[in-house]
């Protein structure tokens, strides 16, 4: 109960000592994170980073060669700015000894080709220019040396700077003599020390975890764009659930497809039939023939299929591919979280429709935040304005954009760049809410009041709550 100075003085100097290891440990680790910045900073002045094509293989790209025209539409938006990435290239030598002398000569696979800053997209790096020519790098066959930005966005690179062996030998040693050091100090603050060097450690790593992500992402949007396989296994799958005349059709939410069968995301407590078996939930299965997936006769094609329309999503742990119907997708969906990958999602959803069912209308407005647009592929028809319903558009309800869920064909999409405005928000009502023109809204940002709501996190996964899923994004 001493209240005395000599009391106060007693009480106070164990929390002193008890901090000096920990400031010790602080000291320590900013003279070697210090070391290692100086070294980074030295490989980066190495040469200028420029934005670079790399030249794929018509194998990797279903057999079509790569153009200029291409390449300008899949960077920069415009085809017709061909001639700004041939400018940049003319003369230069490449790694094989030729070069481009001529817009429209044969691309040669492993060319690397500089493009204008205004570049963007997930075919887009960057390379360290060394020679005054042509941009090289070091690593694969592109000679770029390229990964993702901390945002995990799949547009942005930046370039990958080694750590030397001994530094990293040394920086271990430094946090292991840390520890020791602490750990006889003080026994109690060990714990909660060792907590904090973890959650450091594990900062440090958040780098190199994203560039492995994204290589699997990118993976994963090469797949979908050459799989035509899964597509149809998956519209095959759908006749097994059409309607009879002893039972209406059943609603198939999902449907996740392999080698070895089919799951299916039903909305049924009763089997399809006796070859599906229910697993839990709306989840059920069925195993592939013994003789694989043959074609049935009569099995629906996408461009045949009626209101269904498969879009694969992303795919799961397994890597297997998982489609939902966007015609089951009445009214919005709203993707939240990381903007960069919530744009990948719609970015997908978009190259997916272009293949399953071409020429499908697309319009695409701009958000109150300014994020970037789609890039709306070739196969779709963008229109540059969709006048909503006079009648409607007067009677929206500010910030509604719901609709209940029933299915409908797609008439059209219409995508939102970023969080809708007030303006954005009475189009969609518009056009997607319930009376409006029928259309499928597509919004990578937050739609309040919007049915169908997806969030992703800055490592690239998606999560489906009602189904409920979650899966890797293609970028």
């Amino acid at each position: 109960m001493s209240d005395s100075p000599g009391a106060r003085a007693g009480s106070g100097a164990r929390p002193v000592t008890a901090r000096r290891p920990l400031q010790a440990l602080i000291g320590l680790l900013i003279v070697c994170l210090a070391g290692l910045g100086v070294a980074a900073a030295a490989a980066a002045a190495d040469g200028d980073l420029v934005k670079v094509f790399v030249v794929r293989d018509p194998a990797q790209t279903g057999g079509t060669p790569v153009t200029l025209p291409e390449i300008a539409k899949a960077t920069l938006g415009d085809e017709s700015r061909a001639g700004d990435i041939f400018a940049l290239n003319r003369g230069l030598a490449q790694k094989d000894g030729s070069s481009l002398d001529s817009p429209d000569e044969s691309l040669h696979p492993g060319w690397i080709l500089r493009l204008p800053e205004d570049a963007s997209g997930p075919d887009v790096q960057l390379a360290r220019d060394t020679s005054g020519g042509a941009a090289t790098g070091s690593g694969d066959q592109s000679q770029a040396t390229t990964a993702p930005t901390d945002s995990g966005s799949s547009a942005g690179q930046t370039t990958v700077f080694a750590i030397p062996l001994a530094s990293a030998v040394a920086v271990a040693a430094a946090f292991v003599l840390a520890l020791v050091t602490a750990a006889i100090v003080s026994r109690r603050g060990i714990r909660s020390w060792a907590g904090a060097v973890g959650r450091a450690l594990r900062r440090l790593g958040d780098p190199a975890r994203r560039r492995r992500r994204l290589a699997v992402r990118r993976s994963t949007g090469l797949r979908f764009a050459t799989d035509a396989d899964s597509v149809r296994r998956a519209y095959d799958t759908l006749g097994d659930f059409a309607a009879t005349p002893r039972r209406p059709a059943v609603p198939v939410h999902a449907l996740r497809v392999d080698d070895t069968g089919v799951t299916a995301w039903l909305d049924t407590p009763d089997a399809p039939d006796g070859s599906w078996t229910h697993v839990e939930g709306p989840r059920w299965q069925r195993a592939a023939s013994a003789g694989g997936w043959p074609a049935r006769p009569g099995a629906a094609a996408p461009s045949d299929s009626g209101e269904a329309l498969l879009v694969r999503v992303g795919t799961d742990q397994d890597d297997c591919p998982v489609f939902v119907d966007l015609s089951r997708l009445d009214g919005v969906l709203s993707v939240t979280g990381n903007a960069a990958v919530a744009r990948d999602v719609v970015q997908n959803l978009l190259a997916e429709v272009s293949r399953n069912r071409p020429g499908t209308p697309v319009s695409v407005l701009g958000g109150a935040d300014g994020s970037p647009p789609p890039v709306v592929p070739s196969g779709l028809s963008q229109l540059t304005r969709v006048e909503p319903p006079a009648a409607k558009a007067d009677t929206v309800a500010p910030g509604t954009v719901s609709s209940p869920a029933h299915r409908h064909p797609v008439v059209g999409l219409v995508v939102v760049a970023g969080t809708p405005g007030p303006r954005e928000t009475a189009e969609l009502e518009a056009l997607c809410g319930q009376g409006g023109a029928g259309w499928t809204g597509l919004v990578y940002g937050d739609a309040t009041g919007a049915h169908w709501q997806w969030h992703v996190d800055d490592e690239g996964w998606v999560t489906v709550p009602v189904l409920p899923l979650r899966l890797t994004v293609p970028a």
